[in-house]
């Protein structure tokens, strides 16, 4: 458990994620010693991909130290609330509030929820010089330690420790910061995930950069400019109005998004299937062309002696009699060759159907997709004033009955981004989770059209300023309101939707650094020289429902899944998938024999792993289940059992 993971941290790199990546997928670059093979690493390389010499990338101090903060493993423990989570409301819900640091609840998440998330919208920090961000972080690492983790210069080292321990706010400490948190972010993205990131003046430069080196250039979609402040504030010499959100994709090849319902939307077009407008089917975005993505260029061909009504030509993938080879069109300033938005098996599928050969008034041929359903494109300028920080801000007051958080994005900017970003039984990820307005727009999205979007939230237990209206009103620390937001908020959508069947609670989870006392019983306890006897203290100091719900994200299962508690002749078991869990102490012959007997008679019951809270046990009870349990392989079953004793 925490000290296995302090352990492994011991040895952590800045390189150490990418380093089992390549492991992982290319095991035979690496020599016996663990060396890595540069050399056979380019061979599989060659005629796959282009490389070249030349080099631009994002430098900043503390970059390698950011990358050595997302190799290091989490120490904090998950807790549960029990008294929130059983509530009826909560207790089968499938969306999660987590209050803690979300730099760890990242990594806790991407346990079990790595290639998961559909969409993630964060609203980080901005970096304003009034909103209050300075970075500082708990790693105790001494100049020495870092110089050679890092392999860079004392002085060097001191220098990145200067700005995580006095409070800095630079834009290094800045990039210091977002860098790890993007890292893992990324690594949670499905192979068609997508991210929002909201931000202003001050950072936007940089994260523009930085989010190109973490998601790569080539899967950059777009930035949206937000009306945030139709009235304009007063900067000095400007009146400011607008924010950004940039619009990233992990894979772009693999991105699907989606249409915005458009209710005033007229019609040019009919056919039997209703309504339509038209649209060119090709990419006009220069950033995709043909030597990128040359799996987008080919040829359609449209049939002259196939004529259809209002210049419409039925077309196909195959040449015939009479028929013009139609390629997508060059850009008319610098000539970069676009490509087609759909890829081919998808243009055959839909052909004739949803996409149709076009004849215009001037004479020229095209490729064009039906538009319908009363859709739109999102557009890149958001001025509505439905998208204001004041909307958002009276959102809030509303629910809260009083100016409890200052700037809170308004649900309707939220919304309008899911709509485009996830489908209706996705997960969003919002780990700068604010005043809850992702939540929040979740649930009342679900209500009104039946979808089952679940969402995670991460927000650190940050004090409200002295003095606030927040503190007032009784609120001691940021995640307390957003979480008393959903509440109201979850209350406010039932009874506007009175009948709906859209999950409107959530599960509570509190992630906590073990106590000073705990960390030094954790360290002196040494299995081999204590194997007469059992730290049965460290149980009472985490709890089982702790360790519990720290091990099920660990071992794949999510923060919403529930063990079922077993019965082995009094000693209580947990088991889910291929986990049984045995924490108490005291595990007797009579249990140990319990368990045997319901591996050999129960043929719903084959947990491969058999997972111990190793501080409970002596060394006499963990042989002993040991020993039973191989008499499991001459059974029917023929089972083979991990046995995981975690310390």
């Amino acid at each position: 458990m925490i000290k296995d993971i302090m352990n492994a941290n011991d040895s952590a790199t800045p390189n150490s994620r990418e380093i089992a990546i390549l492991k992982e997928n290319f095991p035979s670059c690496f020599r016996a010693d663990g060396s890595f093979d540069i050399e056979r690493f380019k061979e599989f390389l060659s005629d796959k991909i282009a490389v070249t010499g030349e080099g631009y990338e994002l430098k900043f101090l503390g970059k390698n130290y950011a990358r050595l903060l997302a190799s290091i493993d989490t120490t904090t423990v998950v807790v549960p609330d029990e008294e929130h989570n059983s509530k009826p409301e909560n207790a089968n819900s499938e969306n999660v509030y987590i209050s803690g640091d979300n730099l760890d609840g990242l990594k806790h998440l991407l346990k079990s929820y790595s290639n998961k998330v559909k969409m993630i919208y964060i609203d980080p920090p901005y970096n304003t010089g009034t909103d209050g961000f300075v970075y500082n972080d708990s790693f105790n690492f001494t100049v020495e330690e870092l110089s050679e983790k890092l392999s860079i210069s004392e002085e060097q080292a001191q220098r990145i420790l200067d700005l995580t321990k006095r409070g800095s706010a630079s834009h290094s400490a800045w990039l210091m910061f977002m860098y790890p948190r993007l890292l893992l972010a990324r690594d949670l993205l499905k192979k068609d995930g997508v991210i929002f990131i909201s931000i202003d003046d001050n950072e936007q430069a940089n994260l523009k950069l930085i989010c190109d080196d973490v998601f790569g250039e080539e899967n950059f979609i777009g930035n949206f400019i937000i009306n945030s402040a139709p009235n304009a504030r007063d900067y000095g010499h400007i009146g400011k109005m607008h924010e950004y959100c940039f619009f990233y994709a992990k894979n772009n090849d693999e991105t699907k998004t989606n249409m915005l319902p458009d209710n005033d939307k007229n019609f040019k077009y009919e056919d039997d299937k209703g309504g339509f407008n038209i649209h060119p089917l090709y990419n006009s975005n220069e950033a995709f062309h043909k030597e990128n993505r040359p799996n987008l260029f080919y040829p359609f061909y449209l049939y002259l002696d196939e004529p259809c009504k209002d210049g419409f030509f039925k077309i196909g993938l195959e040449k015939k009699a009479n028929s013009i080879e139609i390629y997508p069109p060059k850009s008319l300033k610098n000539n970069v060759q676009f490509v087609w938005r759909w890829g081919k098996e998808k243009a055959r599928k839909f052909i004739n159907q949803e996409i149709i050969g076009y004849q215009t008034n001037s004479n020229e041929y095209r490729i064009v997709q039906k538009m319908r359903h009363s859709e739109k494109l999102i557009r890149s300028i958001l001025s509505d004033t439905k998208y204001s920080s004041r909307r958002g801000t009276a959102e809030v007051e509303e629910l809260l009955k009083g100016k409890i958080f200052s700037f809170p994005k308004p649900v309707s900017l939220i919304s309008d981004l899911i709509k485009v970003g996830m489908n209706e039984d996705d997960i969003i990820l919002d780990f700068f989770s604010g005043s809850g307005t992702t939540a929040h727009s979740v649930m009342q999205l679900n209500a009104e059209d039946g979808g089952n979007r679940k969402f995670i939230m991460v927000q650190l237990p940050e004090k409200v300023k002295e003095g606030s209206v927040a503190e007032k009103a009784g609120y001691l620390t940021i995640d307390q309101i957003g979480m008393e937001r959903i509440i109201r908020a979850a209350k406010s959508i039932k009874e506007e939707y009175p009948d709906t069947t859209a999950d409107l609670g959530f599960k509570h989870f509190t992630l906590k650094e073990p106590a000073t006392d705990t960390i030094d019983k954790l360290e002196k306890f040494d299995p081999d020289e204590n194997k007469l006897f059992a730290e049965k203290s460290l149980l009472d100091d985490f709890g089982k429902p702790t360790i519990l719900s720290t091990w099920l994200v660990r071992d794949g299962y999510g923060l919403t899944a529930n063990a079922e508690e077993l019965d082995f002749a009094g000693y209580k078991g947990y088991y889910t998938g291929k986990h049984l869990y045995l924490i108490d102490s005291e595990l007797s012959n009579k249990a140990i024999e319990a368990i045997v007997v319901k591996y050999e008679t129960d043929g719903n019951f084959n947990p491969e792993n058999v997972v111990l809270f190793g501080y409970s046990f002596t060394w006499t009870e963990m042989e002993a289940l040991k020993i039973n349990l191989k008499r499991l392989k001459d059974t029917e079953k023929n089972l083979r059992i991990n046995f995981d004793i975690r310390y």
